[in-house]
């Protein structure tokens, strides 16, 4: 089992930056696929960033090039740079897992627990 584990959340002004890390208390494959997801009141959770296995990364437009996701697998992480941020950033942020299915296990998807990122005017 893996464990999903955020953390660099907070209170942040517009145009600020943060950076988001998430650890993992297992290892981290190559062939697992991870991303950033959030989730603000009273909205459905969204995909922020993704980096698939296959090292390529893709970005809701609402994000594009403000932020950058990153993955260290010989860490167990995997980090999302958020650059000029905006009041509209403001939610909870999830690290996600897919791992895909093997010889000894079935395919199966991960959540950490959430970091509150704040955005003020």
């Amino acid at each position: 089992q893996v464990q999903l584990v955020e953390s660099g959340g907070g209170l942040v002004q517009a145009g600020g930056s943060l950076r988001l890390s998430c650890t993992a208390s297992g290892r981290i494959f190559s062939t697992d696929d991870m991303g950033w997801y959030r989730q603000a009141p009273g909205k459905q959770r969204e995909l922020v960033a993704a980096i698939p296995r296959g090292g390529s990364t893709n970005y809701a437009d609402s994000v594009k090039g403000r932020f950058t996701i990153s993955r260290d697998n010989a860490k167990n992480s995997v980090y999302l740079q958020m650059n000029s941020l905006k009041p509209e950033d403001t939610a909870v942020y999830f690290c996600n897992l897919q791992r895909p299915k093997s010889t000894s296990a079935a395919s199966y998807v991960y959540w950490g627990q959430g970091t509150q990122v704040t955005v003020s005017s």
